[in-house]
Formats: C-alpha cells, sequence, structure tokens
C-alpha cells in the first residue's frame, strides 16, 4: 500500500507530472545551451559548463542524505529546491544579455557560477523525485516504470520545445523557459503526497550517504571491472553531451536540439524492448552490446564528418536507446543483484556517484581539452574526426578491457528476471 492514506490512483497522475516536468527542466537547457553559448562568443566555456552537474552530483548525496532525508518532508524539500534553481536560470539572460568579449574560458565566469547555482539545486531533486515515487506507489516495480517515462517525454519535449523557440537554441529564452518550468514544478511539489523525512531520527555517516560500505563490493573482481569500466566509458559521455548537438549543427541540421531528442525517443522504445533482449543475453553480453554501441556511435560520428553525412550522424544519435538502456540501465540491475540488501541504495548512489558525478566531471575536462587540441589556430575549425574517432578508440578499449576481465556471477544469469529500476534521461 502507499505510504500516506491517499490511494495511489490519485498520487499516480500527480506523480507522473511531477517527473514530466522534472527532466523538462534539465532537457530545455542541457543539451541546448551550446546554441547559445557559440553564438555569444562563450564556447570557450563549454567543458565548464559540463562540468557543473558533475559537481552537484558529487555535492548532492551529502545534501540528501544528511539533512533533507532527515529534518524535512520530501514534497518540501523539492518545491524549495525547484523554486530556488528557477533564479540562476531567470538571471542568466538578464545579466548576459549581450555578447562577451575576449577569451572567456575562466570557471569563474559569471555565466559558468549561475550554472552550477541552478545544478547545485537542481541535481539532489533527481533522487528526492524517485525517493517519493516509491513511497507513494503500490506497485514500484510495476507503476514506477510508468511514472519514469513521463520523465523521458519531459526531456524530449524540452528539447522540441527550445527548438520551436524564436532563433531556437540560440536564444536566451531557452534559460526563461527553464525557469518557468522549474517554478511551476516548485508549486507543483506542495500539492505531492506528503512525504515525511525517511531517516527522521536515524543516525547516519559520511560513509553511508556517500555510500562507502559498498566498497567492500570492489573485492569481487568482476564488480571491480564493472565499476573501473563504468567510470571509464563516462569519459567520453560527457564530450557526446557537450558536443553533439555543435556537431549536429555543424553537419546541417538546422533544428539540431530537436535532433538530439530522437536519442531519448529510441530510448523508449529499447526499454520496452529490454527485458526481452536481457532474457537472452544476460548481464554481460547487455552491457558489452551496450559499449559496442558507443563505438560505434563516435565511428558513425568520425565517419560522417569530412562529408558531412547526415544518415551517420542520425544512426549515431538514435543508438542512444542502446547506449543507455543496455549499459547504464543493465547497470543498475546489476548492482541490485551483487549487492547485500543492507548495502544496496549505498551501491546504487556509489555508482552514480562513481559515473554521474566523477566519469562525467572528468571527462567534461577531458574532452574539452581533446576539442580545443584539434582547433585551427587560424580558422577556429575542429577536426571533426579526430574528436570523435579518438572517442571511439578510447570507447573500444574500454570494451575490450571488459569482455577480457569481467565475469557475469551466477545470480545475475540471463533465466532470472530483472528488478525494474530508475534510469536518467
Amino acid at each position: 500500500m502507499p505510504h500516506d492514506s491517499q490511494p495511489s490512483s490519485l498520487a499516480f497522475p500527480r506523480l507522473s507530472a511531477m517527473m514530466f516536468l522534472q527532466f523538462f527542466v534539465w532537457g530545455s537547457w542541457y543539451v541546448s545551451m551550446t546554441g547559445w553559448m557559440n553564438q555569444q562568443g562563450l564556447a570557450g566555456l563549454t567543458g565548464w559548463a559540463y562540468t557543473v552537474c558533475p559537481i552537484a552530483a558529487v555535492v548532492s548525496p551529502f545534501f540528501v542524505g544528511m539533512i533533507a532525508d532527515r529534518f524535512f518532508a520530501t514534497q518540501r524539500v523539492l518545491g524549495v529546491l525547484h523554486l530556488a534553481g528557477a533564479v540562476p536560470m531567470l538571471l542568466i539572460p538578464v545579466l548576459l544579455a549581450k555578447p562577451a568579449s575576449g577569451d572567456a574560458t575562466a570557471f569563474t565566469h559569471p555565466y559558468v557560477l549561475l550554472l552550477l547555482a541552478h545544478a547545485l539545486c537542481y541535481m539532489p531533486t533527481l533522487a528526492l523525485s524517485t525517493s517519493i515515487s516509491f513511497r507513494h506507489l503500490s506497485s514500484a516495480q510495476g507503476q514506477f516504470p510508468l511514472v519514469r517515462v513521463f520523465g523521458t517525454l519531459g526531456w524530449i519535449a524540452g528539447n522540441i520545445a527550445v527548438s520551436y523557440l524564436p532563433d531556437g537554441d540560440r536564444s536566451a529564452h531557452q534559460f526563461t523557459l527553464t525557469a518557468g518550468a522549474g517554478a511551476l514544478l516548485g508549486l507543483l511539489c506542495f500539492f505531492l503526497p506528503h512525504t515525511p523525512p525517511a531517516a527522521a531520527g536515524k543516525a547516519i555517516s559520511v560513509g553511508q550517504v556517500l555510500g562507502l560500505d559498498s566498497l567492500r563490493l570492489l573485492a569481487k573482481p568482476g564488480y571491480a571491472v564493472f565499476a573501473l569500466c563504468s567510470f571509464l566509458l563516462c569519459i567520453p559521455l560527457a564530450g557526446y553531451y557537450a558536443f553533439a548537438r555543435s556537431y549536429a549543427e555543424h553537419t546541417g541540421f538546422e533544428k539540431p536540439t530537436f535532433t538530439m531528442s530522437y536519442g531519448q525517443m529510441s530510448e523508449i522504445i529499447f526499454m520496452v524492448l529490454m527485458p526481452i533482449f536481457f532474457a537472452r543475453l544476460g548481464v554481460r553480453w547487455m552491457l558489452a552490446v551496450g559499449m559496442l554501441a558507443w563505438v560505434v556511435r563516435y565511428a558513425l560520428f568520425g565517419g560522417a564528418a569530412d562529408g558531412q553525412i547526415m544518415w551517420m550522424v542520425l544512426a549515431g544519435i538514435l543508438l542512444h536507446g542502446i547506449c543507455y538502456d543496455f549499459f547504464f540501465v543493465t547497470g543498475f540491475i546489476y548492482v541490485d543483484k551483487v549487492a547485500p540488501e543492507h548495502i544496496r541504495a549505498q551501491a546504487q548512489g556509489f555508482l552514480v556517484l562513481l559515473t554521474q558525478g566523477l566519469g562525467l566531471g572528468v571527462g567534461a575536462w577531458a574532452f574539452a581539452k581533446l576539442v580545443d587540441g584539434t582547433k585551427n589556430p587560424e580558422t577556429g575549425a575542429l577536426a571533426w574526426p579526430t574528436v570523435w574517432f579518438s572517442a571511439a578508440g578510447f570507447a573500444a578499449v574500454v570494451l575490450v578491457l571488459f569482455l577480457a576481465a569481467f565475469r557475469e556471477p551466477r545470480e545475475t544469469s540471463p533465466t532470472q528476471t530483472p528488478h525494474e529500476t530508475p534510469a536518467q534521461a
């Protein structure tokens, strides 16, 4: 039964609306912002701009574990965070209305600091929106995937909405749109089912918050290989998030942010098909196919560069469904299987910290260096084949390492049914 007196049937539409707006907020700036940045002369800040969410992902477990889960009702924390996060987004077009002069490359640039302020408010809400859903659905495994798919739809809607703004994703109004959606979500959160703090009155350590107790799983060779490969694979992933939209525009797509949303559309399809593949392939080959899809995607991008071959770029974007679902969702399932019940939540948290925090953080910095290193000093043109083939080669090395060293434990054999797990858009 749900954890409050309200029937699950009444909670479901509100939670679905929450999840839709949760990812609409993220999808309405995260992919598209480089369109505006390039026009404003802020392309040199791309690496830093895509570092703010990983930084916030490292910080957010402290906030959720030490404060939100112990002292305040979840729906109120969500409401306050989304309202607060709307403010810096609203300020971006106001404070940075004119194109920048000079070489903007510093982390302390006002634009990066405003993004960081928003990210610090937003990233904790990812865990909180998931936890409030689980606490008010009568069947987490049966109903949560239906709620969660509204998040992917929200991300797609955010991409599309930005694409049809005046000036498309070059418009500063994308940040105003983000702020408006965040404010609306903040107000909606106060009408979600009441959810008292889950850990009120309980002692908790920093190790528990960061999932450090789950480090004992690294003693298992298979898990250690999985953890290392998950971290490494997120390094080129950061490059996809930061530069694929600009590359789609370079290739000739008129609405590059809209084009990028096809990746999330394919994610929905493969999420539906995933149980069929899982039953036949098992964890090891699901992960391997996911990694292979990353290699193929970057290779397609690299091969399309010189001739600006649009179908190859589109095919690479459509592979996002396999890249994300087969690797990340399978990863959540694998951790759920191998971790003892008392540290299972910590192990999932540590995986997010390792990938969305450290992996994407290192990747945003490293990929920005790679891109800058290929730039023609006279024309400013980028050597896109070098960029994407480097990413493909890196992902291929990770795939080979995984296949050589990973062994699937008996308890995750393909004959068993995987648990449903949350996934990010």
